[in-house]
């Protein structure tokens, strides 16, 4: 499991950190802290739907963003939980693109142990960061 939650750092929100060798393990393993904060057990999703996306950004953190809130809008729009499959990030320095294939299905609360509901991500305490080992980041949601 490459994240860990974070006590004690926003009361009425979640905290996570996750890292990775390259970008795209990082952005997966974020993806997956993010879903597991909603849902107890992401075995439990299986891959019966996909969606595709692609985004831009001048700032390789907010990529990492947009992609987050990106599939919380699917869940909102869609009531899709969805784990990343296939990450690509193009870019260095100013300007990044991303594209995504996420797979997984509707929620079913009869086979989705449903723990709390993410609303978005916050830019508090939000950064990427290139580290010895990779990559790593922090994400505080808003739930």
């Amino acid at each position: 499991m490459p994240y860990r939650y974070l006590e004690d750092i926003a009361i009425a929100d979640v905290a996570f950190e996750a890292w990775g060798k390259t970008r795209e393990e990082l952005f997966t393993a974020a993806a997956d802290a993010q879903l597991n904060v909603m849902v107890a057990d992401l075995a439990t999703i299986r891959a019966i739907d996909a969606v595709e996306f692609r985004l831009e950004n001048e700032a390789l953190d907010m990529l990492l963003f947009n992609f987050l809130n990106e599939l919380i809008f699917y869940k909102d729009a869609r009531q899709l939980l969805l784990r990343a499959t296939s990450v690509t990030i193009n870019g260095t320095d100013s300007h990044f693109t991303l594209h995504a294939k996420a797979e997984g299905e509707r929620l079913d609360p009869a086979r989705h142990s449903q723990i709390i509901d993410v609303k978005a991500v916050t830019l508090h305490r939000f950064r990427v960061e290139e580290t010895a080992d990779g990559w790593r980041t922090e994400v505080v949601l808003d739930i």
